[in-house]
């Protein structure tokens, strides 16, 4: 005897909605225990375990890091290329403005820190991410010293010279060069009227805080038979501070003497003002 077929609707065995389509099931909830709160994840001990020293080992290469004491210097640094308005690659190691720019407002705000370290090894990226980052360090109340290292290529020049002092280590290069467009172009007089403000920008900004005429920084910029795929110049440790574009040759310790000399001289100068008001 054949099987009577049941429609799909009608069939209280199936699963899904039983009657018209749009009428919400009548579904009776499981009543079951409480579910426990969630521990709470606590920060592992500090200690020599084989975890932490694991831990260590996966993120700074080192079974052991050395405490960090309490200083009145902060220290930011700009590597791999600077990342502005648009997203780079994953394979690239980028420097995020928008990481950097709240570090500066908590430096002028922080009373605690007296003094900023910029370390640099980056080759350049987003022009105005670049110049973003140049303008908050000069526009600093407190002294900042800036340290080339290995390369402050393209728009990190600005960036280094933003300091109220630079230094470059022997081995450090500079690369000065116009600037580049990328993605789409258009082939009209305004398209290069708008690069050649934009160079203008950055050539106005770097001599104002450099020691270097403008005519020097753009004969170095326009310098053919020096670069082999572009046009501009390489500085080597002492190159740069003999055209004027930086201030002295040297690594971490005269940086750090440098600022804390200048740290001194402020709170000099600050004691100063309050004698005199108390006058």
């Amino acid at each position: 005897m054949p099987r009577s077929k049941t429609s799909k609707k009608n069939d209280p065995g199936r699963g899904g909605y039983q009657g018209d389509i749009g009428q919400p099931p009548n579904i009776t909830p499981r009543v079951g225990p409480p579910l426990e709160p969630r521990p709470e994840v606590q920060a592992p001990p500090a200690g020599g375990s084989a975890a932490n020293q694991m831990q260590s080992v996966k993120q700074f290469g080192e079974m052991r890091m050395p405490a960090q004491p309490e200083s009145n210097i902060h220290c930011i640094t700009v590597v791999g290329q600077i990342e502005g308005h648009i997203i780079l690659p994953p394979q690239n190691k980028t420097t995020k403005y928008e990481h950097i720019l709240p570090q500066l407002v908590a430096v002028e705000q922080n009373p605690a820190i007296e003094g900023l370290l910029v370390i640099l090894n980056t080759v350049g990226g987003d022009v105005e991410a670049g110049l973003a980052i140049a303008e908050m360090l000069e526009s600093l109340s407190k002294p900042s010293v800036s340290l080339v290292l290995g390369g402050g290529h393209s728009i990190a020049v600005p960036v280094a010279v933003s300091c109220d002092y630079s230094f470059i280590s022997n081995t450090a290069t500079m690369t000065i060069h116009p600037l580049r467009l990328s993605g789409l172009v258009i082939g009209v007089p305004q398209t290069y009227e708008y690069l050649d403000k934009m160079q203008d920008r950055v050539i106005k900004f770097v001599c104002s805080h450099s020691r270097i005429s403008e005519e020097k920084f753009r004969e170095l910029m326009l310098r053919t038979g020096e670069l082999v795929r572009d046009v501009g110049t390489v500085l080597v440790g002492k190159d740069a501070v003999d055209v004027g574009l930086m201030d002295e040759v040297g690594g971490l310790s005269q940086a750090l003497a440098r600022l804390r000399s200048m740290i001194a001289e402020r709170r000099r100068q600050a004691q100063a003002r309050d004698e005199v008001r108390l006058q």
